[in-house]
C-alpha cells in the first residue's frame, strides 16, 4: 500500500472510531467495537473495515452470533457512516465501507487472556507448595 493509501486509511480508521462510538445508536451493537485496521483500495472505491468487539461476559458461543450481528448492524449503517465520513475527508470520492470481524486479534487477546490464566494460577500453586513447606518445618 502506498503512503497516501497509507494516510487515508488511517484517518479513516481515526474518524469512524469517533463516529462509531458518538453516531451509531444501535441497541443491536452490544460490545466495544475496536478497529484493528482499515485497507483502501488503490482507485479508493472501497475500504474494508476490520474491528473485534469487546465483550468480556459472553461464552464462546454467544461471542459468535453476537459479533455477527454487530457486524450486520455496522454494514447497515455503512452509509450513514460514508456519508459522515464525507465531510472530513478531503477526497474527491469517499470509499464505500465494508466491515468484517478481525479474527486474528480477537484470536489473540483469546489466547493473551488463556496465558494470563495459566501464569496466574501457576504462581498460585507455587505460594500453596511454599506455605506447605512452611508449615511442614
Amino acid at each position: 500500500m502506498n503512503q497516501r493509501l497509507q494516510r487515508l486509511a488511517d484517518q479513516i480508521q481515526r474518524e469512524l472510531a469517533v463516529l462509531i462510538r458518538d453516531e451509531v445508536n444501535d441497541p443491536r451493537l452490544t460490545g466495544f467495537v475496536t478497529i484493528s485496521s482499515v485497507k483502501v483500495s488503490p482507485d479508493l472505491g472501497y475500504a474494508d473495515v476490520y474491528v473485534t468487539i469487546m465483550e468480556p461476559e459472553l461464552n464462546d458461543a454467544m461471542v459468535k452470533t453476537s459479533h455477527e450481528e454487530s457486524i450486520k448492524v455496522l454494514n447497515n449503517a455503512a452509509g450513514f457512516l460514508r456519508t459522515e465520513l464525507s465531510h472530513s475527508l478531503k477526497t474527491r470520492t469517499t470509499p464505500r465501507l465494508r466491515f468484517h470481524y478481525d479474527e486474528v486479534t480477537a484470536r489473540g487477546n483469546y489466547m493473551m487472556d488463556l496465558i494470563s490464566q495459566a501464569v496466574t494460577k501457576t504462581e498460585q500453586n507455587e505460594d500453596d507448595v511454599e506455605n506447605d513447606a512452611s508449615q511442614n518445618d
